[in-house]
């Protein structure tokens, strides 16, 4: 046998797939291989891709040998889906060298690539008995006659290795350029695509710096992607070292999948953005530092040149509908256009259109030039080449717009940039109407709705900084408490239609009593307190007294009624018995008592023998001392109600007093004297157990499990040993935490809100639930609460009575509905006695109600039968 002939070297596939081994010698320039029966070697297995890989046959430099190169996807570039993996190692294309396993994806589905000399009667005796599963990475290499290594992977020089058919006929663009940068081979696909390739040679922007990139790569392929007159393209590049060539496929165009994608991370980069700003919106307290931050997220995000929020108003002078430039951020180096866009009339300014179009609900979308001639005019003054504005509605009403403008070119907007504008709009919109409704729970808790005068609370804190201002400048003030005597006579005999009017008109005649700086409040009632700030002297204030009673001397003419009223005050002087705003009050309020003793219509100065407590007074509160002993407190109970179904969801423990001799106590007389005296401590223990006791007792008799509320005071809160009285209880009496909740008001809860938030977070660690009682009383927001624990929000009674009353008061218990239930928390209104209420409360879906029109508060037996009563109508 010749000696050419014997050292002839034969290519062999071993493949292993479902349906078993087979041996393929490989004779062919190119096979393709799948699942696909029209592959030339076809793999069986559903995990491989209909065509999963190709063996092109490269000729070995300056032999008549050959070897075979794997490439992963078809013909066309396409990729496999589950990957090629040549000696366990993931790769886009591979020089086989004898020996080497390929994985098609499947740990199952494998093949291993031999080049064995023909002369070896024994390699070839040995292929027909291989298994594949010998031939997984770890097990020596069976064959002893291979062709070495140095022929098939190494050769001396560079050759060119391309196929005869295969690299002609693909539609995919190849190209093969020398270390010098000189062209040696291009495609027809290549030459067609890129006419000036050859003209430009390695200066062509596929050929471009690869000379430069191929000298530094640790690896000998790389993909990249190449951008020609605003097509891009993902180019595949292989340096073959043993040729000296720099072969290179323009695998795929990927403009469209590219611009796609710029269009998605812009997208996403807005959306990211528009979350980041309502989060700003949400916790941000300070409305127009937040708009300030919602304006610069957004600007960044989308890269724009300014980024507007105006406000609609009438204009000062000519009332016609007027626009401003109310918030603005700008890009840096761009001028701010604040100061230019203030009071711009639709109608003058010709801004017609905007508002028609943003008032129904239409963009303004598009390049300046495009706009006509008087928006155009007014736009190119500020430079702006490019516009989008959407409205900002209010309660179906249009009260302004927001917007995006680019001054440096002309930009056509995208809808992922309209759409995030919208969404905007939508959360700003919400923030406006949440701000409005704060503004007006504020003034709801600083004032009185009935008189519209400051309340309690605010005349509290003016007094606390009257007292701080006068101690400063060295002056003094004095407080005045003011009882209309009888005044009950004539709201029981009359009715609280008229008696609500008597004391609206009398608010209206002290008011012209006292002259402007000092302050005039409804303490409750028919409780009236003023405060006379910069008081040189007493005389001062026995004027300003004398005229408020004289004033009230004449009669009142109201609903066909005449009526007399009188009042009795009390006064305080701050000095040093009196130094402080506590004492300011405690001390009026003593001497208004003595006022009433001295025969009412009168006026007194607190003195230092006048008693701070009433007879009356210091009788109750000794009888309190013993009420526990004597066994003259009851707890009842009130149910509450589930809007939907019902079903008695909870109930509220409430404390009574039956006085053996007085009768009935009301709650609000003895419950701040046991506060102000510290019995709350012992009473409040006392009330918390016998509500846990009987609900235990109902959970026993096989009664649906309900939630147990407890009023905490604010003494009570703020006992150091609270958390432990509560798991003792709890601990006593067997129940389980989730079945207790404790109710503080929110003036409690905004005292101290560091203190709160870790009890709270305490208790709820604990299982106990916690709620928010008479929301809307005090000096609080949502947004400020929403950091508490809270599991419930209970909607005081004042407001349910006025939701038939006043429109605006609905809009309010509305709103706190709304707000509560988008904060998590469960809604229960307190005071409901009205059909009209029920039914607008139900309309806004509240979840519970609390009040006389399904039932008062019961007796332990009355609310067991209640119970069951309940329970059995809720099951048939």
């Amino acid at each position: 046998m010749p000696e050419k002939e014997r050292e002839k070297i034969r290519h062999w596939l071993v493949v292993q797939d479902l349906q078993g081994q087979r041996i393929i010698p490989l004779l062919e320039a190119t096979y393709s291989l799948g699942r696909d029966p029209r592959n030339a070697i076809v793999l069986n297995s559903p995990s491989v891709s209909r065509q999963h890989a190709i063996l092109l046959r490269v000729t070995v430099p300056k032999t008549d040998q050959y070897s075979f190169r794997i490439i992963d996807g078809n013909f066309k570039g396409k990729r496999s889906t589950n990957g090629l993996f040549v000696n366990g190692t993931k790769c886009f294309a591979h020089h086989l060298q004898h020996g080497d396993i390929i994985a098609f994806g499947n740990p199952h589905i494998y093949a291993k690539y031999h080049a064995i000399s023909s002369c070896s009667e024994q390699a070839m005796s040995e292929l027909s008995m291989i298994k594949l599963s010998d031939c997984l990475p770890g097990i020596e290499n069976p064959f002893n006659s291979v062709l070495p290594n140095n022929i098939v992977e190494n050769p001396e020089e560079a050759a060119l290795t391309r196929l005869a058919s295969f690299p002609e006929l693909i539609p995919n663009a190849i190209i093969e350029m020398d270390l010098e940068g000189t062209i040696t081979y291009l495609n027809p696909a290549a030459a067609l695509k890129f006419p000036h390739l050859r003209e430009f040679g390695k200066e062509h922007p596929i050929l471009a710096q690869l000379l430069n990139i191929v000298e530094t790569l640790e690896i000998n392929s790389f993909v990249r992607e190449v951008e020609i007159n605003g097509e891009i393209f993902e180019q595949s590049v292989h340096y073959l070292p043993e040729s000296e060539l720099i072969r290179t496929f323009i695998i795929r165009e990927i403009t469209e999948q590219k611009k796609a994608q710029a269009e998605l991370k812009q997208r996403d980069r807005l959306l990211q953005a528009v979350a980041e700003a309502t989060n700003y919106l949400l916790a941000e307290m300070d409305y127009d530092k937040a708009i300030e931050k919602v304006l610069a997220v957004l600007g960044e995000a989308a890269n724009v040149d300014r980024v507007y929020l105006f406000q609609n108003h009438p204009h000062p002078v000519t009332a016609e509908m007027a626009v401003s430039l109310r918030f603005e951020w700008t890009k840096a180096g761009i001028e701010t256009s604040r100061h230019h866009w203030q009071n711009q009339s639709y109608q003058t300014s010709g801004l017609n259109r905007w508002y028609d179009h943003l008032s129904t609900g239409q963009s303004i979308n598009g390049l300046t030039q495009t706009f006509p001639p008087s928006e155009k005019q007014l736009l190119n003054q500020h430079n702006i080449q490019s516009l989008l504005l959407v409205s900002l509605r209010l309660e179906e009403k249009f009260w302004g717009y927001i917007g995006f403008a680019d001054c440096t070119s002309e930009r056509y907007w995208s809808k992922h940039e309209e759409s995030s504008l919208l969404t905007m709009a939508a959360s700003i919109s919400g923030v406006r109407q949440r701000q409005q409704v704060e503004e007006k729970m504020r003034y709801q808790a600083l004032h009185d709705l009935l008189t519209g005068l400051p309340n309690r609370r605010q005349f509290n804190d003016l007094l606390a900084k009257a007292i701080y201002k006068a101690i400063l400048n060295q002056q003094s003030l004095a407080v005045i408490f003011l009882d209309l005597d009888r005044f009950k006579i004539i709201n029981d005999t009359l009715g609280h239609t008229i008696g609500d009017e008597l004391l609206q008109t009398v608010a209206h005649r002290l008011t012209k009593c006292i002259s402007p700086g000092n302050i005039l409040a409804r303490w409750g009632g028919d409780e009236f307190t003023i405060l006379l700030s910069q008081i040189i002297n007493s005389e001062q204030v026995t004027q300003i007294a004398q005229k408020i009673l004289q004033a009230l001397e004449h009669p009142f003419y109201l609903n066909e009624h005449e009526l007399y009223v009188s009042a009795s005050l009390g006064i305080s002087l701050l000095d040093e018995s009196s130094p402080d705003a506590e004492t300011l009050i405690k001390h009026a309020d003593a001497a208004l008592y003595y006022a009433k003793d001295e025969g009412r219509n009168n006026y007194q100065f607190y003195k230092k023998s006048l008693n701070t407590k009433t007879p009356e007074l210091l009788s109750l509160e000794k009888s309190l001392r013993h009420a526990l002993d004597k066994d003259e407190l009851k707890v009842y109970y009130q149910p509450q109600v589930n809007m939907v179904s019902g079903k008695i969801t909870g109930m509220e423990a409430l404390l009574r007093w039956h006085h053996t001799d007085m009768g009935i106590i009301a709650p609000n007389v003895f419950i701040p004297l046991a506060e102000e005296n510290g019995l709350i401590i012992s009473i409040g223990e006392w009330v918390m157990r016998k509500a846990c006791i009987q609900n235990k007792a109902w959970q026993a008799e096989g009664l649906p499990f309900i939630t147990m509320s407890v009023n905490l005071s604010p003494k009570q809160f703020r006992q150091p040993n609270l958390l432990k009285t509560v798991a003792g209880i709890l601990s006593e009496t067997s129940l389980e935490p989730q079945f207790l909740e404790l109710e503080i008001t929110e003036t409690t809860a905004i005292e101290d809100i560091s203190f709160t938030q870790n009890l709270l977070k305490n208790l709820e660690k604990m299982g106990v639930h916690i709620s928010i009682d008479d929301f809307g009383t005090g000096h609080s927001s949502l947004s400020r609460l929403q950091v508490l624990p809270f599991h419930k929000l209970k909607i005081d009674k004042s407001f349910i009575q006025e939701l038939t009353k006043d429109e605006k008061v609905a809009f309010i218990v509305k709103a706190i509905v709304n707000l509560g239930q988008s904060l998590g928390l469960k809604i229960t209104a307190e005071g409901a006695e009205k059909v009209e209420e029920i039914e607008f409360l139900r309309s806004i879906n509240c979840d519970d109600v609390q009040g006389f029109f399904f039932y008062k508060a019961l007796s332990a037996q009355q609310a067991t039968e209640a119970l069951r009563l309940n329970h059995y109508l809720r099951k048939t």
